[in-house]
């Protein structure tokens, strides 16, 4: 089975080191035979073998050492992978680069269906609204400090079940109603991580930037051989979460903070422009922008 990234930078590393192991054991084997046949040891071909093998300095515009590898890794060396993360569900990833980066962990997009538990404030709201998307419904909006937020729901979350009840084809005024009647004290819902978006983990340059540019969250133009057009990051799609803390209704030089205050990886979460247009055309600008819920996830 081949092995996964979690950046196309973590598999080109990989694989330029994965060709080190096989040149150097290569040079090595052949000083020994020559020792052996000769009875002179041959510290020139190691020598020589390990100036041959690609450096991974400046690669991709990217300024990776050895030092970076191996700090990166949580794991002791084997089977010459040289450093590896591990997804919620376990699933294992060679990540030299990225090692065990705490923003792709916020941001991670988890497969299955969670039950969260909540009750109203004191003025009988839970800070929620909510948008119909295919005979499913979405949270389109978590304000801040509200029990929504306080119970980890996201833009873009599928709620499957309030109370028990089972939501699919219900639109929002049906599913604002049946919230605004449930008793106070205990709401229950079955929730589907964001199934329209997707996470793209990108690596900054030497510059500190990663390749695309934004205008009111939308992504309208890819650098050329960036690390964003190296990853696969798409025009025509909303820019909703950085390093898994929502940014809709930031103003652009609030996005640009936070990315400059990643250190290296960066991890971005999209939904296609359709989709983001639709869950968000009933909700007031002025209400995103004043009270949308931007706190960073706990892990």
């Amino acid at each position: 089975m081949s092995s996964l990234y979690p950046t196309l930078e973590d598999m080109k590393v990989d694989q330029v080191v994965q060709a080190q192991h096989a040149y150097v054991a290569n040079a090595q084997a052949t000083a020994h035979a020559i020792a052996y046949t000769s009875g002179q040891a041959g510290p020139q071909a190691v020598a020589m073998a390990s100036s041959l093998y690609p450096s991974l300095t400046d690669y991709m515009g990217l300024e990776i050492t050895q030092e970076m590898v191996n700090h990166n890794s949580q794991l002791a060396v084997q089977n010459n992978q040289v450093a590896q993360r591990y997804t919620s569900t376990g699933q294992g990833q060679v990540a030299p680069i990225t090692g065990n980066d705490v923003g792709l962990r916020k941001a991670e997009i988890r497969q299955g269906i969670r039950e969260i538990i909540l009750c109203k404030d004191q003025n009988g709201k839970i800070g929620l609204r909510v948008q119909s998307v295919n005979k499913g419904l979405f949270v389109a909006f978590v304000h801040n400090n509200s029990p929504a937020a306080l119970v980890g729901l996201r833009f873009g979350d599928q709620i499957l079940q309030i109370n028990g009840e089972n939501v699919a084809g219900w639109d929002t005024d049906k599913a604002l109603k049946f919230l605004k009647k449930a008793l106070p004290q205990k709401i229950t819902m079955a929730i589907r991580d964001r199934p329209f978006e997707r996470t793209i983990s990108m690596q900054k340059d030497s510059t500190g930037t990663v390749g695309f540019i934004f205008k009111d969250n939308k992504i309208t133009a890819i650098v050329k051989d960036s690390s964003a057009a190296r990853n696969g990051v798409l025009t025509e799609h909303h820019m909703v979460e950085v390093n898994g803390q929502n940014v809709i209704g930031l103003k652009e030089k609030e996005i640009k903070a936070i990315f400059d205050s990643v250190p290296r990886t960066v991890t971005i979460t999209i939904v296609p422009s359709f989709v983001y247009d639709h869950m968000m055309k009933s909700i007031g600008s002025s209400l995103v922008k004043k009270h949308m819920d931007h706190s960073i996830p706990d892990l």
